[in-house]
């Protein structure tokens, strides 16, 4: 799968990504930090990648709809957010893409369980 990662997830993020064979890019590599959200979803949905953020603005479907994308994926960290609980939801992405298709949805990735937004008319 090709992901783009948020300028809020960091390099441990992307390796942990790229060691379960995926093709990782960031908006660091790419030079987009401070983007205004609708230019990233427009780059991501361009290269055909799924963006991975924390960004929970692009859990809202009108203004970003996941059928125009690869695919969104919005980590929850909970309500004590860390390192550690980032890098337990990626891992929790990483067991769903085993059994779901990401393109064209919205996941949720929260403690616990993954909520999948799927476009009704698809």
């Amino acid at each position: 799968m090709k992901f783009k990662l948020d300028e809020n997830i960091g390099r441990r993020g992307a390796e942990i990504l790229r060691a379960a064979g995926h093709d990782v890019s960031t908006v660091r590599d790419q030079n987009l930090q401070g983007t205004k959200d609708e230019t990233l979803f427009d780059v991501c949905a361009g290269e055909g990648r799924a963006l991975v953020t924390l960004d929970r603005d692009f859990g809202q479907v009108l203004r970003f709809p996941p059928e125009k994308s690869a695919g969104i994926v919005v980590l929850e960290l909970g309500p004590s957010p860390s390192l550690q609980n980032l890098y337990e939801r990626l891992h929790g992405l990483l067991a769903v893409l085993d059994t779901q298709i990401l393109p064209c949805a919205l996941w949720i990735v929260e403690p616990g369980r993954v909520r999948i937004h799927l476009n009704a008319e698809k």
